[in-house]
């Protein structure tokens, strides 16, 4: 006899789990940088270094999907609003400006950047695995930005609440 927890139930246990904060980025067919917020970025390998992300369908997913390229952009703690934004509010300043390296969109202000090739999918229910080898990557020192029990926190585990006026939704993020 097989149990599973309901939907609610399985994101309110997961959420006790503390992610990083990353937006991935792609390119569409038309060459724009598209992207997304997203917590489900993990290494994989040293030899040869290789990382994840699971996407689950949207244009992102269809971008690197059509591409077979994506970076992983490590967002700071002060970049709630970009996180925010690629999660779908709408930033009052507009989108936040990319840099370009090697056909990969990056945001500046990344406390880490990944540019990945795809070397394999898998299929998981409503989502898919993208493993990347990396082909080059950065870093620079900075507190990040983390995501637990639904919410944006520092580094240090500390709250951070949305600056723009905008509560956070009753039930919760999801990224």
């Amino acid at each position: 006899m097989s149990h599973h927890p309901d939907a609610a139930g399985f994101r309110a246990a997961a959420s006790r789990f503390s992610t990083g904060v990353t937006v991935v980025t792609s390119s569409d067919g038309d060459g724009a940088p598209v992207g997304m917020t997203a917590n489900s970025f993990t290494t994989v390998s040293t030899q040869p270094p290789t990382v994840l992300v699971s996407l689950k369908r949207g244009r992102t997913w269809q971008a690197v999907s059509a591409s077979g390229r994506y970076a992983v952009n490590v967002l700071a703690a002060d970049d709630v609003a970009i996180g925010r934004h690629f999660a779908g509010a709408t930033l009052a300043q507009g989108a936040p400006a990319f840099d370009a390296r090697d056909g990969f969109f990056l945001l500046p202000a990344a406390i880490a950047q990944f540019g990945c090739e795809v070397v394999s999918t898998v299929e998981i229910a409503d989502h898919t695995l993208f493993i990347g080898e990396v082909r080059w990557c950065r870093h620079q020192d900075g507190l990040p930005l983390a995501f637990y029990a639904s919410r944006f926190r520092n580094g240090l585990g500390a709250e951070i609440l949305p600056s723009d006026g905008l509560a956070y939704p009753a039930e919760g993020w999801t990224i």
